[in-house]
């Protein structure tokens, strides 16, 4: 595949097994026992995807940028309403940790849980 396309891995328990997407190619997909099996097979399902995307006459996607960890600092900045400001400061306060530790906990949390929680 001359195309270079991030690809994305997430396990799937209704499928028991890992998903491999491309966010650039809707619709193509690929399934492995292991992470190692879905990359691998991604890379047909990806081939055949452009093919009957060319053989549609539809234009090819370019592939977006691949990102990488160094181009984020690690900090933004949301606005949320006062109520909710409130009640995570309230529960922050009752677990003895500042407001960013609790909402860092609560982000990382929520992301193990949908294992999209990496190092």
């Amino acid at each position: 595949m001359k195309h270079r396309y991030p690809v994305e891995l997430h396990w799937s328990a209704e499928d028991a097994g890992w998903i491999a997407t491309f966010p650039d190619l809707p619709g193509c997909s690929a399934w492995g026992v292991t992470e190692t099996d879905a990359l691998l097979d991604s890379q047909a399902a990806a081939a055949a995807w452009l093919k009957a995307c060319k053989a549609a006459g539809n234009p090819i996607p370019e592939p977006s940028p691949l990102v990488d960890d160094a181009d984020y600092s690690g900090r933004f900045v949301m606005r949320i309403p006062k109520r909710l400001h409130a009640d995570l400061a309230k529960s922050a306060k009752r677990q003895g940790v500042s407001l960013n530790q609790y909402v860092l906990y609560l982000l990382s949390a929520r992301a193990a849980a949908n294992g999209e929680a990496r190092a």
